[in-house]
C-alpha cells in the first residue's frame, strides 16, 4: 500500500506544492489497484479452496514507482487433479480481477479528460498503450478513440490500466501462466505446447519493434518453463461449463492485450 500510494502520487492530475499532500492523494491510485490485485488472487484462492486444494493466501510484492508493485501470487501445494480444476483455478483469477478493473476503469474514464500530454523538461512525453476494451470505453466516454486525441488519465484510470495490463500478462497463452492453464485444459498438451512456443517466439518481434519489456517477459517465461505439467487425470475432457469458462478467459485476453504498453515520444 505504501509503495503503490507513492507511485500514485506521480499520476495526480492537479499536483500541489505540498509533496506530502501529493503522496496522500496517491490513494486514488493505490486503493483501486490493490483491490484489483487482491480480487484477482482471491479468485484463484477461492477456486482452489472450493476444490479442496492446499493453497497459500495471496502474497503481494512491493516495487519502486511507476507502479509500486510487481503484483501478487498464491502458491498451490497440491497436485491439480483434473483439467476441470485446472481451468477453474487458472481462469477465475483474471475473470474476478476484471470484474473490479472494468468498473474502476469506467469511473476513472469519467474522471479523466482530454488535454495535451505533459512532457518532461527534455521535451519527452510518455504514452500508455491501449487495448480493445480501453478503446471501447474511451469512445463511450469521449466520443473519440485515443488515436485521434490525447486523453490524460486520472490516477484511478491509471490503476485500472495497470490492472487490466496485468490481467493480459497473466492470460498470455504460454507455459504455466493463467493463460497457459487455460489452453492446456482446452486443447490438450500437444496443442498447448505448440501455442505456448508460438507465443514465446511472437514476443521477440514485439519486444524488438514495440516494447522492450516483451523481451524481458519472454526470458522470464522461458525461465519458468514453456511446458505445462500434467494434472493427475489428464484424460477426462472438459464439460460444457469448463469450456465456457476457458473461452471466456480467452476473450478477456483478446480484449485486454496491449501490443505496445508504453512508448516514449519526443
Amino acid at each position: 500500500m505504501v509503495t503503490t500510494t507513492v507511485a500514485g502520487s506521480l499520476y495526480v492530475t492537479d499536483p500541489s506544492e505540498d509533496w506530502l499532500g501529493n503522496i496522500l492523494q496517491g490513494w486514488v491510485f493505490s486503493v483501486p489497484l490493490m483491490a484489483i490485485l487482491l480480487v484477482h488472487e482471491m479468485g484463484h484462492y477461492l477456486a482452489a479452496r472450493r476444490r479442496r486444494l492446499d493453497v497459500s493466501p495471496p502474497y503481494f510484492i512491493p516495487a519502486i514507482p511507476p507502479v509500486g508493485t510487481f503484483g501478487a501470487f498464491i502458491k498451490i501445494r497440491s497436485a491439480i487433479p483434473s483439467k476441470k480444476v485446472l481451468i477453474e483455478v487458472g481462469s477465475w483469477g483474471p475473470l474476478a480481477g476484471s470484474m473490479v478493473a472494468v468498473p474502476v476503469l469506467i469511473l476513472g474514464s469519467w474522471l479523466s479528460e482530454i488535454r495535451s500530454v505533459p512532457s518532461t523538461t527534455d521535451g519527452i512525453s510518455i504514452h500508455f498503450g491501449t487495448s480493445l476494451i480501453l478503446e471501447a470505453l474511451f469512445f463511450l466516454r469521449f466520443g473519440e478513440f485515443s488515436s485521434s486525441t490525447s486523453i490524460y488519465l486520472h490516477p484511478t484510470a491509471m490503476a485500472a490500466w495497470y490492472g487490466l495490463f496485468i490481467t493480459a500478462l497473466n492470460l498470455l497463452p504460454m507455459g504455466q501462466l493463467d493463460g497457459g492453464h487455460v489452453i492446456y485444459a482446452l486443447f490438450g498438451p500437444r496443442k498447448a505446447q505448440i501455442i505456448s512456443f508460438a507465443v514465446f517466439v511472437g514476443l521477440i518481434p514485439l519486444g524488438a519493434l514495440l516494447w522492450p519489456g516483451w523481451l524481458l517477459f519472454a526470458v522470464l517465461a522461458l525461465f519458468i518453463g514453456l511446458r505445462h505439467p500434467e494434472p493427475v487425470d489428464p484424460y477426462t475432457p472438459l464439460d460444457r461449463s469448463g469450456r465456457i469458462l476457458g473461452w471466456t478467459a480467452i476473450v478477456l485476453f483478446v480484449l485486454t492485450f496491449i501490443p505496445a504498453p508504453i512508448s516514449v515520444a519526443h
